[in-house]
């Protein structure tokens, strides 16, 4: 195909060269004409016609190969055409058998399948230990790995280091951390996230350091601004984030629940959490990446008081200050909910509310509630909207408690993520009758891309409420 292309490329570049030629034959067809009608003379000499003829007949070649050309170039095209429609046909054709074999085919492991009993876990269990007498949960693995690799819901968490399908939960189960008693990964959501490449340990992104320069020309015929730039990079490098639990076989046979299932959803919620906190606070050492918090470069404003025209201006500096170096603006403001919740409770000097619900149609207040939700847009402050992370720390700052309230352009921060992986060790314990589950995966995360686009805001006491 890529040849083909190559060659019809090839031809209307011939065809335009030829057009050019003749375009060039009949400008000195015309010029013996005007050259004789200058002389004043009728008919032609015989060279003048010597030299016309010539020059029809080569415009007549011409004519002819540019026919060549275009009918040549035209069914190269049209083949293009029928080719393009047929792959989209067969594009059509894909999704819908997918479709169909969707229908025909559920997912094998769905909340409704481990209510009754048939549990992911422990198929999981049972074919590792080679106790399948029956050999359904082999069926049921296998069938759940085809599912893995042809299924799209399942391919953001089965990323490109990932070998074997079997080794990836089921997708209902990563969607329920969310619903646990845990907090989320609201910070590392609003990043840009990327798929960990295989085969690295660290990834090496290329920056300039400094650039070009351009100045006025003082006189006419002087050497140009000429500055060298120079360059760097900034490297992320990748960490493993892991978890396990150890479980009795008794637990797992005879528990009327699908207990290994809690222990999964609760490891899942727990791995969620532990990214979120890398992303925010990750000290750079003893495995963790380099968070937000020791990234240098990142900018800070200190509050100098915890009152509301202290505060609203600090975000407003903060703005102002990704804006003036970074040069673009940021798009989100993170803070903890109990700062959140501190933005709510204050009144004004005759005890309105500055924060009101956007279905008041609030008018001149400090800030807009959207809706009472947690780890997501709650509301908006200075026209950026308000996200909340219970993973923000609240014991910041020298021995004040303190919680941080970020003002970002999240874009610029970047998250590598390998696919959450499950193992599943008997032999470790087999001497006790103990099953080994393990939850991990690999992240690299970096701000230093451009640190400019982050600006702290430090100083956030603990709120005195009702006062």
């Amino acid at each position: 195909m890529e040849q083909d292309r190559s060659f019809l490329e090839r031809l209307i570049k011939t065809r335009s060269e030829k057009c050019k030629e003749r375009e060039v034959a009949v400008s000195k067809r015309q010029a013996v004409l005007d050259v004789a009608a200058q002389a004043g003379h009728d008919p032609l000499t015989e060279e003048e016609d010597r030299d016309f003829r010539a020059f029809v007949e080569e415009i007549k070649l011409l004519d002819a190969e540019m026919a060549r050309l275009d009918e040549r170039i035209t069914e190269l095209d049209d083949e293009n055409q029928r080719s393009a429609a047929l792959r989209a046909g067969a594009a059509i054709a894909e999704r819908a058998t997918t479709k169909l074999e969707s229908v025909s085919e559920p997912a094998i492991y769905t909340r409704d399948s481990a209510m009754r009993g048939r549990s992911y876990i422990k198929d999981l269990i049972r074919f590792r230990l080679g106790e399948d007498t029956d050999g359904q949960a082999t069926e049921r693995i296998r069938r759940h790995e085809q599912d893995v690799r042809t299924n799209a819901e399942y391919r953001a968490i089965n990323t490109t280091d990932g070998t074997g399908g079997y080794a990836v939960p089921p997708a209902w189960l990563m969607d329920q951390y969310i619903a646990l008693a845990r907090p989320g990964r609201a910070f590392a959501n609003l990043v840009t996230n990327e798929a960990l490449p295989a085969g690295t340990n660290s990834i090496n992104i290329p920056k300039l350091l400094t650039g070009t320069t351009t100045a006025i020309q003082a006189t006419q015929n002087t050497g140009a601004s000429q500055t060298d730039l120079t360059d760097t990079s900034v490297q992320a490098n990748v960490m493993t984030i892991a978890g396990q639990e150890l479980l009795a076989l008794q637990l797992l046979d005879q528990s009327p629940i699908a207990f290994d299932e809690v222990v999964f959803r609760d490891l899942i919620a727990a791995h969620a959490a532990n990214v979120d906190t890398q992303v925010i606070t990750g000290s750079g050492s003893s495995g963790q990446v380099t968070g937000v918090n020791n990234t240098s470069g990142i900018s800070t404003i200190a509050l100098t008081g915890l009152t509301i025209p202290l505060v609203y201006a600090a975000v407003a500096n903060a703005i102002q200050t990704v804006h003036t170096s970074r040069f673009l603006p940021p798009d989100v403001i993170v803070m903890h909910p109990r700062r959140w919740g501190w933005f709510l409770s204050l009144l004004d000097t005759t005890d309105r509310p500055l924060f009101l619900p956007a279905a008041n149609g609030p008018w001149n207040v400090g800030g807009v509630l959207e809706k009472v939700d947690s780890q997501q847009v709650v509301g908006q402050m200075h026209g950026l909207p308000v996200v909340t992370d219970p993973n923000i720390a609240i014991t910041s700052g020298a021995g004040t408690n303190q919680d941080y309230i970020y003002v970002l352009r999240s874009s610029d921060l970047i998250l590598f993520e390998s696919g959450v992986r499950t193992r599943v060790l008997p032999e470790t314990y087999g001497n006790q009758l103990s099953v080994l589950l393990q939850v991990y995966s690999y992240i690299a995360f970096t701000a230093a891309r451009y640190p400019a686009s982050v600006c702290t805001i430090t100083g956030a006491t603990p709120p005195t409420w009702g006062s």
